[in-house]
């Protein structure tokens, strides 16, 4: 065999050993002498074995190198396909703004929530959370939680439940108007499993990096239905607060643990919250932000939500044909896959005109589903009178740029 050896640590032993053989293995050795260990070796093959870590990168096998590493879908806050800014928000839960990222909210205090044209270096935009209505009495069960519902088919290579399961790094940027503290939380809806890890938020942003360790319990389901959730606690009562915070393991869940020790994003009307830059990852490393394409985050996002309209005011959204005098069947093709069949809503019925094949437009009085699939939506449009029957018609916006016709499938 022939060895070839670069030892480096002292002097009189630099240079390159060669022994017998012929097989070519070159090994790179460091230390002092007398002490010295391979730092790396590369056989002829081209194989090249290190040992210990590579510098700047920490167990780079044992992570997903290549490909799509974040979980999250929108984590830089470009797509608001319903709104971008939605105000007097606090009394309901809902999707309001930013596309997948859900308020979870039950409180007397109220705040606006908005995409905003700020971020780190790298980022445009946000998620801006900003208190208009104080909340300083907090009953037991007030929540203020901004949360991310994940299926479970996309979460098969964390291994959860397994004795390999991976461990997780949640990376985000954040700020604030004033030094807080809130607590962001993994839920395994699957086995009613959690885990919460408490971050501060500063006048400047900051890159908040969140370790979460592998957990052997509780094998995730492979359906399209949420297994995994991240909540971003941001107000909470006594029923949430009052125990002591889960942050070393997952565990099952209770109550009292989830979001012990944060501050409150409605103590003051001064008080505003920013996020961006989410991503979840396998591995022990929050490695640099996966940046996608706006059409390609778009297209993820549509998978739960998809809106038709708004763009001129006699837009086109569908042809049909008339079935009898007072309606129009028509198909609409999801520019996406759904998740699943979805609900259908408009902004108004009357937004939205029958055209004939005459050019006569006619005003809708209702809109609803017919049949539908996660590819495929029959949707009828009602209205009084003047169709005639069996004719082909369009379905377009009634002189206005109010119409919206929204399908969702979100979890």
């Amino acid at each position: 065999m022939v060895t070839s050896v670069i030892s480096a640590g002292d002097a009189a032993n630099l240079g390159v050993q060669t022994t017998g053989g012929n097989d070519g293995v070159l090994v790179l050795r460091s230390g002092a002498a007398g002490a010295k260990v391979d730092a790396l070796s590369i056989a002829a093959s081209g194989t090249a074995t290190f040992v210990g870590e590579v510098a700047g990168v920490s167990a780079i096998n044992s992570g997903q190198i290549g490909g799509r590493r974040n979980i999250l879908y929108n984590g830089e806050m470009k797509v608001a396909q319903r709104s971008t800014s939605e105000t007097g928000l606090g009394a309901a839960s809902g999707y309001f703004t930013l596309d997948r990222w859900q308020m979870f909210s039950s409180t007397a205090g109220r705040f606006t929530m908005a995409q905003v044209a700020d971020g780190p270096a790298g980022f445009a935009n946000c998620l801006k959370l900003t208190t208009t209505t104080a909340d300083t009495s907090i009953a037991a069960s007030e929540i203020i939680v901004l949360a991310q519902n994940i299926e479970g088919q996309d979460l098969q290579q964390i291994k959860k439940g397994t004795a390999s399961a991976e461990q997780l790094t949640l990376s985000f940027w954040v700020k604030g108007n004033a030094s807080a503290t809130y607590v962001a939380e993994l839920v395994d809806a699957d086995n009613t499993r959690q885990i919460s890890k408490s971050f501060s938020v500063t006048t400047s942003w900051a890159k908040i990096t969140l370790l979460i360790p592998a957990d052997t319990t509780g094998v995730l389901d492979d359906d399209n239905a949420t297994s995994l959730a991240l909540n971003i606690w941001l107000h909470a009562g006594s029923t949430y607060t009052s125990g002591t915070l889960n942050s070393s393991a997952w565990a099952a869940t209770t109550n009292a643990n989830r979001a012990v020790g944060i501050s409150s994003i409605v103590d003051a009307t001064s008080r505003t919250f920013f996020i961006t830059g989410v991503q979840l990852e396998i591995g022990a490393t929050a490695t640099e932000f996966e940046h996608r394409t706006y059409g390609e985050e778009l297209a993820l996002c549509q998978r739960y939500y998809q809106q038709w309209g708004g763009n001129s005011g006699y837009e086109r959204f569908s042809n049909g044909f008339n079935y009898g005098a007072t309606q129009v069947r028509t198909i609409i093709d999801p520019a996406v896959t759904m998740r699943a069949n979805g609900t259908l809503t408009v902004s108004a019925a009357s937004d939205f005109a029958v055209e004939q094949g005459s050019g006569v437009m006619v005003a809708c009085t209702a809109v609803g589903m017919d049949q539908q699939s996660p590819r495929v939506l029959s949707v009828n449009f009602n209205v009084a009178s003047g169709l005639t029957a069996a004719q082909g018609s369009q379905v377009i916006a009634n002189n206005t740029t109010n119409a919206r016709l929204n399908i969702s499938a979100e979890l």
